[in-house]
């Protein structure tokens, strides 16, 4: 116990130890308009430095993600296969319906159109 306590006190010490050290060190900024701005050679600048997220693309990239995600899913019941083959296929059938049928109301509902 006596081991841990110190070892926990050892990794706290050093860490406010470095967190104190890293803010005396630091550089302070002012934030000012004209530096935050980005530099177009001393110009103001023609358009917004950040551009608007499309919601299309976040949500393609959400299907994507699910869609990988059934994918490591699926890939491990694989082994479970040499136990019982009908509980196996059971379970597959039923998660790849509820795949499809959002698939399918996704579908329904224009998700899938990038552009409108």
């Amino acid at each position: 116990m006596f081991k841990v306590l110190t070892s926990v006190s050892a990794a706290m010490l050093v860490s406010i130890l470095l967190m104190t050290l890293c803010s005396i060190i630091s550089k302070t900024t002012i934030m000012d308009r004209e530096k935050m701005s980005p530099f177009e050679c001393g110009f103001d600048p023609k358009s917004k430095a950040r551009l608007p997220f499309s919601l299309q693309f976040f949500l393609i990239a959400v299907l994507f993600l699910i869609f990988d995600i059934e994918i490591a899913i699926i890939l491990p019941l694989v082994i479970t296969l040499k136990t019982n083959l009908f509980s196996w296929a059971l379970t597959m059938a039923i998660f790849i319906m509820i795949l499809i049928v959002g698939l399918y109301y996704e579908w329904i509902n224009n998700m899938l159109e990038w552009a409108k």
